[in-house]
């Protein structure tokens, strides 16, 4: 099996890096550090996506219509691997990129796609997600935030948690209950983030300033129009932007970038070329980071075959968990001197979007779950 880059897709990857070059600051890796939720690379984003939407490599495997030029999803991956690996300078507009507009394209009216897709494909949009609830995370079917509908208008009361980007956020991908219990009642909205009765709550943490909130709704009115698909239709919806979630984020990128500087700090303090034990560590690390980069790959190659999301996605997913913790223990064991202060800005920021990495589209345990159900066959309660 051939597991080269094409000449084509080798210059894509070499004109991102240029990109990155010519366009990032010299102390970017210090403004990463903050978090893609911070005010500081918020701001950053905004002036960045725009030009990189200019450059084309925004959202190149978007069709023409929405802004793009119909580009494979493998060059969508190769952009996001450059991006990832170098402290994702768009910010929280990664999210309209990989799945919030792919949905919309997909699910959405064509007033509203009209209405939020060009601001997205410009490189001007932040969005939040409201998923998971003080009594919901990822058990989404539990979800009690409800949304009342009264003649052309829905009023919308609950509460959701950990929810990231919505401090600086325009809009909104809500989750809320219009029906009973479980999956069907449940439905999604695209909500404005200025409409009154929307409070939103800082939540401070070690994984980034500006990340995580709290979000409550009290009697917010939305119109009929911001529904998404149908009422009790959501949850293939949300499955299928789950999908792309969960392996959108090139995170094995950054951290093989992490674990190649660690590499050669130690070697440069005469730590690694002498000691076995160094060298199996990174040696397990390194496995791990190319563990997860072949398995996104197959969920890329699915896609690109037009195939229907499986539980490959889950798969992957976990792995993209374990490489992240392996080169997050590696540096603890044998750099950790290096996470303290603000010296070596990406140790910090790796080991804090690692402790994320577990809970973020979904935690660990429950894609094990999937993977256990919907690829091994397994039941979902045990037998006698």
């Amino acid at each position: 099996m051939d597991f080269e880059w094409t000449d084509e897709q080798a210059a894509v990857r070499e004109r991102v890096r240029a990109f990155l070059r010519r366009e990032l600051p010299p102390n970017w890796d210090a403004v990463a550090r903050h978090g893609p939720g911070s005010a500081e690379v918020t701001a950053f984003s905004m002036q960045f996506c725009p030009r990189l939407a200019a450059e084309g490599l925004l959202v190149p495997h978007w069709p023409g219509e929405y802004g793009g030029r119909e580009a494979r999803p493998w060059e969508h991956f190769i952009i996001g691997e450059e991006l990832w690996a170098a402290g994702e300078p768009r910010g929280a507009q990664y999210m309209n990129v990989n799945y919030i507009g792919p949905t919309l394209m997909r699910y959405g009216t064509e007033a509203q796609r009209e209405r939020y897709l060009p601001a997205m494909a410009a490189g001007r949009a932040i969005w939040c997600q409201g998923f998971s609830e003080p009594s919901a995370g990822s058990d989404l079917a539990s979800l009690r935030t409800r949304a009342e509908r009264r003649g052309r208008e829905y009023v919308i009361n609950g509460s959701k948690v950990w929810t990231s980007y919505a401090g600086l956020a325009q809009h909104c991908f809500l989750l809320a209950r219009t029906g009973g219990t479980g999956r069907s009642g449940i439905c999604i909205f695209l909500v404005d983030m200025d409409t009154p009765g929307i409070t939103v709550r800082p939540i401070p943490s070690l994984i980034g300033m500006g990340d995580i909130h709290e979000v409550f709704f009290d009697d917010v009115v939305v119109p009929q129009e911001a529904l998404l698909g149908e009422e009790g239709q959501a949850w293939p919806i949300i499955g299928y932007a789950l999908s792309h979630e969960r392996v959108g984020i090139a995170r094995y990128a950054f951290s093989r970038r992490v674990l190649d500087g660690m590499v050669r700090l130690l070697r440069s303090r005469g730590e690694f070329d002498d000691d076995s034990a160094v060298q199996s560590r990174a040696g397990q690390a390194l496995a791990a980071c190319e563990a997860a980069r072949l398995l996104v790959y197959r969920v890329v190659d699915q896609r690109a075959r037009g195939l229907p999301p499986s539980a490959d996605a889950n798969l992957a997913r976990v792995a993209v968990v374990a490489a992240d913790r392996a080169v997050a223990d590696f540096g603890l064991e044998f750099l950790g001197d290096t996470f303290f202060g603000e010296d070596f800005p990406l140790h910090l920021a790796h080991h804090e979007r690692a402790i994320a990495a577990g809970i973020a589209s979904g935690a660990a345990e429950i894609q094990l779950n999937l993977v256990a159900f919907e690829r091994l066959g397994l039941p979902r309660e045990a037998r006698p």
